[in-house]
């Protein structure tokens, strides 16, 4: 273990120990607020504490064992190195789940999110496959047990879109969905090609966390220009007969968000509103990512809309992720929401990644 990851293992535990006797002292009952928070930060910082506390004595039985070696006696080694074989996988499990453990969490993993996706290169084949994306991801939800709003969108002339923007609510969604942001590229023969050329086509996709509250972000209301216009029935399940829907234009970045999901335009703007907060935040943390991540050579996560991020190549059943180099021949399942398979390396790829900066 590293210098770092020892430090901050001895932070955990001192302050585990710390908030046990703050939790029982009789005092704190008059303060429900603070007793609410430790025992969040309590419930936190036991699993570290716990999985530590195991390997510990996982240790003390190691040295026992290792005695054992000493013995003259050919059946009391035989069963040391069996004992100390055992301890060997369990050293390694327990490692494992520790350093998942130690990784500051990330403040927005609980949060719902807001998916967009563009059609870019390909014309409608990357409408047709923007179409695809959105389908994959929204069996995934529904795998899950979230719920997926459309907020706006413009279908592709030969159907699928050329944009949608979605939001995703669920508990975890925006930990399990956060590195799907960047270039998604697509090789297959369109349904339009009579040569049987095989084409190249890209969508961008953008996760964003929802921000909790709108004043989370500090948005100048002369910073606005908003508009209302009559729905046209692409972002939802009605047309509305009132200019319900709303455009609003932050003027100072030039960001333009949409809402014409809600009958409400009050509602509608409220949704607006919310995703507007949610890209000026992403648009910080980005610039703030690529200044950190300047000198790294793994960066999953970034949200950097140029990287290509992964191929579907239909001719061959494959796909692949270029930043953690995976390549899974199980097209037909990832396209019908099967993602653990992608989303968990790419998890863990990105705690390794954790660990390293900590150590």
């Amino acid at each position: 273990m590293t210098p770092g990851l020892e430090r901050r293992l001895e932070q955990a535990v001192e302050r585990f120990e710390e908030i046990e006797r703050l939790l029982a002292e009789p005092e704190l009952a008059d303060d429900p607020r603070r007793f609410t928070t430790l025992s969040r930060e309590y419930s936190e910082l036991q699993g570290i504490v716990d999985t530590w506390r195991a390997i510990e004595r996982l240790d003390a039985r190691q040295a026992e064992a290792r005695e054992m070696l000493a013995e003259s006696d050919a059946d009391m080694r035989k069963m040391a190195n069996e004992e100390l074989a055992e301890i060997e996988i369990e050293q390694e499990q327990l490692d494992r789940q520790l350093q998942r453990l130690i990784v500051p969490p990330d403040p927005n993993d609980r949060k719902n999110l807001f998916l967009e996706i563009r059609a870019g290169t390909g014309g409608q084949e990357a409408a047709l496959f923007a179409g695809d994306l959105f389908r994959m991801y929204g069996r995934y939800a529904e795998s899950q047990g979230w719920r997926v709003e459309i907020l706006s969108g413009q279908q592709g002339e030969a159907g699928g879109w050329r944009e949608l923007i979605a939001r995703v609510i669920g508990n975890g969604a925006y930990s399990k969905l956060k590195f799907e942001s960047g270039t998604h590229r697509v090789q297959r023969v369109p349904a339009t090609e009579s040569q049987g050329r095989i084409h190249t086509s890209a969508c961008t996709v953008a996760i964003l966390p929802e921000v909790d509250e709108v004043d989370e972000v500090k948005v100048d209301p002369n910073d606005l220009r908003i508009d209302t216009y009559r729905s046209s029935g692409a972002g939802g399940q009605h047309v509305n007969t009132t200019d319900s829907a709303i455009r609003i234009t932050h003027l100072p970045t030039g960001i333009v968000v949409e809402c014409q999901d809600e009958r409400s335009q009050h509602k509608n703007k409220a949704r607006a509103m919310s995703l507007l907060s949610a890209r000026l935040l992403e648009a910080e943390r980005s610039q703030q990512q690529s200044e950190q991540a300047a000198d790294r050579k793994l960066q999953v996560g970034s949200g950097d809309r140029s990287e290509r991020i992964r191929t579907y190549n239909f001719p061959q059943g494959r796909v692949t992720d270029h930043r953690i180099g995976l390549t899974l021949y199980d097209l037909d399942n990832i396209l019908e929401g099967e993602l653990g398979e992608l989303i968990e390396p790419l998890t863990e790829a990105h705690q390794a990644d954790l660990l390293a900066e900590l150590g």
